[in-house]
């Protein structure tokens, strides 16, 4: 492809071969950390036993298009330059013309984490995603205010600026994730308080594709109003919580061990969602 595929405008529709479609893309190709693959999103019936927002995504895009292909290179706990290093080059190779990277996420969580050098590394990958005229997505992280990641929440903020300024000097697509208030709601977020619920993935879901301007068949999910808590059972909540998820996350650490080790990519190479015919209702 010599030239990069354009974002079509809202209601905008693109025609190949004298067929009308709602979008330009052919070829999706995902790549990232734990958010990516679809952590907090389980599902038996996906690759890799887990859903998440870029499956949804691809799910839509496929719609009315046999050709449409999807591969997912993301792998949880990975850094930015693991990322780079891994799924740039095997990205590329399965020719794309939609690319979307997740990265840094992880990077932000350690001590002495520089958003500025890690934009600097992100901004090369950036740069190659797109050399061959593939449309290439960027998410800005969320705002961890009122969460357990709360005390990076400055640093994303710079990292997101910096991502900002590299999506405009590489003509790509800004998925704003820290725009995305409904985010804010705890039942956005899995029991592990790091990674997005389904009602997360699917809000995230929607967002990505409004950004990309595609007509899709996604419907806000209201999540349901908290009941009020005792002080007494969040605190044997926080416990449960420190006990089952951030013990094991500071053990990891401490043994320079990932909970990505040992595990594979759950779709390697770009293949159709739903086969030769959609089935009804798939992607709902």
């Amino acid at each position: 492809m010599s030239e990069k595929q354009a974002v079509p405008a809202v209601g905008e529709s693109v025609h190949v071969e004298g067929e009308a479609i709602p979008h330009p893309w052919r070829r999706y190709v995902a790549l990232g950390d734990s958010f990516t693959e679809g952590i907090g999103d389980p599902n038996p019936d996906s690759l890799g036993g887990n859903r998440g927002w870029a499956d949804r995504v691809a799910e839509e895009l496929s719609r009315g298009c046999g050709s449409f292909s999807y591969a997912n290179l993301a792998i949880r706990g990975r850094l930015l330059q693991q990322i780079v290093d891994q799924q740039v080059e095997p990205a590329l190779a399965l020719k794309p013309d939609l690319v979307s990277i997740s990265a840094g996420g992880n990077d932000l969580l350690r001590p002495g984490a520089d958003p500025d050098q890690l934009a600097a590394r992100f901004d090369s990958a950036v740069q190659t995603l797109g050399s061959e005229g593939a449309t290439v997505v960027l998410f800005t992280g969320p705002d961890v205010r009122d969460t357990v990641l709360g005390k990076v929440r400055l640093k994303t903020a710079v990292y997101n600026e910096n991502l900002r300024v590299i999506a405009a000097r590489h003509d790509a697509v800004i998925a704003d994730m820290w725009a995305l208030r409904q985010l804010s709601d705890p039942q956005m977020w899995s029991d592990d308080r790091l990674h997005f619920s389904p009602l997360g993935h699917h809000t995230i879901a929607m967002m990505v594709l409004d950004t990309l301007a595609v007509n899709h068949t996604l419907e806000p999910m209201q999540a349901k109003p908290l009941p009020p808590k005792s002080w007494r059972l969040a605190r044997t909540e926080d416990v449960v919580w420190a006990r089952e998820y951030l013990m094991p996350w500071i053990l990891r650490r401490l043994r320079h061990r990932s909970s990505g080790d040992g595990i594979s990519p759950k779709r390697p190479e770009a293949s159709t969602i739903f086969g030769p015919a959609m089935p009804p209702g798939a992607g709902l």
